[in-house]
């Protein structure tokens, strides 16, 4: 079982942002240099991710090797995007344990969500607030001829 199956019909995926899938259902078995290949992390990251529970469940071929499947990939590509919103790694990782547990575990896991997604609009509110900085200041240097006003104004 990978981290994104769920005893019920619906499941808790990133539908929205998923791309193709590089193999069809049924012949979805990737090696971990192949899933480096696809996500652009690193063999040792995936491995530190099944370390500390964010990538549990991952099967294993008769010789050991690693076998990601096509809901790895996807799980992977939303942990991504909580990386992107600065989501603490603690904070995927109880969302993952959150996810295992079942459907009970809904409004947990939307409150984790929901807080995640607060914290996200305020850095874009900051960032929105630097960004108008920026645009002022480049304005400013636009409209200066060259050689003109030899301070330093920041």
């Amino acid at each position: 079982m990978t981290v994104m199956e769920s005893t019920s019909a619906r499941t808790d995926t990133c539908a929205s942002a998923q791309k193709a899938h590089p193999r069809p259902e049924g012949q979805d078995r990737y090696t971990i240099s192949e899933v480096v290949a696809f996500s652009g992390l690193t063999a040792h990251t995936l491995r530190w991710y099944e370390r500390i529970g964010l990538m549990p469940h991952i099967d294993r071929s008769h010789t050991g090797q690693r076998r990601f499947s096509n809901r790895d990939l996807d799980w992977l590509a939303f942990v991504g995007k909580l990386r992107l919103t600065g989501m603490p790694v603690a904070d995927m990782v109880r969302y993952a344990e959150l996810l295992r547990e079942g459907d009970h575990t809904y409004g947990e896991r939307q409150e984790l969500l929901e807080a995640t997604r607060r914290d996200v609009k305020t850095r874009m509110a900051e960032l929105q607030g630097t960004l108008a900085v920026l645009d002022h200041k480049i304005d400013f240097y636009g409209r200066r001829p060259p050689g003109a006003g030899k301070g330093l104004t920041p």
